[in-house]
C-alpha cells in the first residue's frame, strides 16, 4: 500500500467543484488594435476641431467687416463722403486721421465702438476709394489667413455680390439707370 506522502496537501485540479481561476492578459495585437482605433478617433475630432477654428476666424473677419461698413455708413452721413484711402479705415475711430482738418468740425465719431486696425489674422485692412468694381464707393477687404493679396483667401466686402466667375451678379440689373437703356 502506497502511503500519500503529504495527506492534508490538496491537489487543486484533482477537487472536483474547485476551478482554477485563469487570468489572461490583452495581447500585444490588441493593445495595437484599440491604439489605432483611438489615434483614429482622435484624429478626426482633430481635423473637425480645426475646421471649426478656421470658420470662426472667418465668421469674426465678417462681423469685423459689417462693423466697418456701418461705421462708413455713419461717416458719410456725417461728411457727406465715405473716408479716403490716405484716411482709411482709422478715420472711422480718430478724427486725427481726417485729410482736412477743417471737416473735423462734421466728424461725429467714433462710428466704431473699439478700433478694428487689423483683421482676426492680424493684416491690416486693404481699404481702396475708389472701388475697382464698377459701381462701388470702396473696397474693403481681409487678406485672409496667408495675409497675400488677390488670392482664394481673401474676404471681401462684395464676395456676396459676385458671381462664381468672380463679375458682378446680375442682381443690379432692375437699378440700371434709363440712360443705360434699363427702363
Amino acid at each position: 500500500m502506497t502511503s500519500d506522502p503529504h495527506p492534508h496537501t490538496v491537489n487543486p485540479s484533482s477537487t472536483p467543484g474547485r476551478r482554477r481561476i485563469r487570468r489572461r492578459a490583452f495581447t500585444i495585437l490588441e493593445l495595437l488594435i484599440v491604439i489605432a482605433i483611438l489615434l483614429a478617433i482622435g484624429g478626426i475630432v482633430l481635423i473637425n476641431v480645426l475646421g471649426a477654428q478656421d470658420r470662426a476666424d472667418i465668421g469674426v473677419t465678417q462681423v469685423q467687416m459689417q462693423a466697418l461698413v456701418d461705421g462708413m455708413k455713419q461717416f458719410r452721413v456725417d461728411m457727406k463722403r465715405y473716408p479716403s484711402e490716405d484716411e482709411g479705415v482709422a478715420v472711422l475711430w480718430s478724427s486725427s486721421a481726417l485729410d482736412d482738418e477743417e471737416a473735423s468740425g462734421s466728424w461725429g465719431g467714433p462710428y466704431l465702438e473699439k478700433p478694428v486696425a487689423k483683421d482676426q489674422w492680424g493684416n491690416p485692412w486693404v481699404y481702396r476709394n475708389p472701388s475697382e468694381t464698377e459701381g462701388l464707393p470702396y473696397d474693403l477687404v481681409s487678406n485672409g489667413p496667408d495675409g497675400e493679396e488677390d488670392n482664394d483667401d481673401d474676404i471681401s466686402i462684395h464676395d456676396d455680390m459676385m458671381g462664381e466667375d468672380g463679375e458682378m451678379g446680375d442682381d443690379f440689373s432692375d437699378f440700371a439707370s434709363p440712360s443705360d437703356g434699363g427702363g
